[in-house]
Parts: structure tokens; C-alpha cells; sequence
């Protein structure tokens, strides 16, 4: 295994102050923030889906034309 650190001490910082200002928007209550976190992530992963239907349907479309 790697000791390389994953990320830049650059991204680590701008991943602990994304963090905080989740933390901040719900108020400090961590299982709050976690269902906040998990939601969007839901919403995230439904958007990628539909944009990839999108696309296949559109990448078949001009394969049949």
C-alpha cells in the first residue's frame, strides 16, 4: 500500500471547510447532515442515470440514421 497521502494539502483543506460549512448548514447536528449528504447524493445518482439514458438514446438514434 501506498504511504502517499490521497489528497493535496490543498484539496484536503478545501474537503475540511466543504465539510464544515455542511455541519454549519444543518445547524451542527451530524446525523442530520449525514441524511442532507445522503439525499443529494440520491438525487445525484438519479440525474447521472437519467443523463445516460439520454445519451444511449441519443448515440442509437445516430447509429440508425
Amino acid at each position: 500500500m501506498s504511504s502517499e497521502p490521497l489528497l493535496s494539502e490543498e484539496d484536503a483543506s478545501e474537503l475540511e471547510a466543504a465539510i464544515d460549512h455542511a455541519i454549519a448548514a444543518c445547524d451542527g447536528d451530524l446525523r442530520e447532515t449525514i441524511g442532507a449528504l445522503i439525499v443529494a447524493n440520491n438525487f445525484l445518482e438519479t440525474e447521472v442515470e437519467e443523463l445516460m439514458k439520454a445519451v444511449s438514446h441519443a448515440y442509437l438514434r445516430k447509429q440508425s440514421t
